[in-house]
C-alpha cells in the first residue's frame, strides 16, 4: 500500500469516527436539567431550538395536545407511570408532586437523553406533556413521535 492510499484511509477513518466521537462526549456531558418541575401550575415553555414539543404551547411547532384524563391525578400517573415503563430505554423520576411525573428516555445508540414530564391538570381534564432533548438542536421529530406513541399506549389502556 502507498502512503497515498495509507492518507486516504487514516482520512476516512477520521471523518467516520470523529463524528462518532463528538456525539458520545455530548451524551456523557450532558445533566439533569435543574429548570424541571412544574412552575406556577404549569410545564415550562420550550426553548426557541426544535428538540422540544409541549402542551402548554398554544401554536407553533412546539405545540401538542395534552393527554386527555378525567379522573383521579394519582391514579393518572400510576397509568402513565405503566405506560412508560413498558418503553425501553426508559426510567421514571421520583417526584415531591402528586401531579407530576418525570421520565428519562435514552437514545440506544448514542445514550442521547430526553427529558419527558407530565403534569395533571384535574380542571380541564387533561395531563399536560413536555418532552425536550437535552443536547443538540434538532431532534429530527423524535420528541413529538414519542409522544404521540405514549398517548397511544395510554388510551389503549382504557
Amino acid at each position: 500500500m502507498g502512503p497515498v492510499a495509507k492518507w486516504g484511509l487514516i482520512a476516512a477513518a477520521v471523518v467516520i469516527l470523529l463524528p462518532i466521537v463528538m456525539f458520545a462526549v455530548l451524551s456523557l456531558t450532558s445533566r439533569r436539567p435543574s429548570t424541571l418541575g412544574p412552575v406556577a401550575g404549569k410545564l415550562r415553555s420550550c426553548p426557541d431550538s426544535p428538540n422540544c414539543v409541549c402542551s402548554c404551547e398554544t401554536s407553533g411547532s412546539h405545540a401538542i395536545a395534552p393527554l386527555v384524563w378525567k379522573g383521579d391525578a394519582r391514579e393518572g400517573l400510576a397509568r402513565l407511570k405503566s405506560v412508560i415503563e413498558t418503553i425501553p430505554n426508559t426510567r421514571c423520576e421520583p417526584s415531591d408532586h402528586s401531579d407530576y411525573l418525570h421520565a428519562e428516555f435514552t437514545s440506544t445508540w448514542f445514550r442521547f437523553v430526553d427529558d419527558v414530564e407530565f403534569l395533571v391538570d384535574s380542571a380541564a381534564g387533561v395531563i399536560h406533556v413536555r418532552s425536550a432533548s437535552r443536547v443538540g438542536h434538532s431532534d429530527l421529530g423524535v420528541n413529538r413521535h414519542r409522544v404521540e406513541r405514549i398517548r397511544e399506549l395510554f388510551e389503549a389502556k382504557n
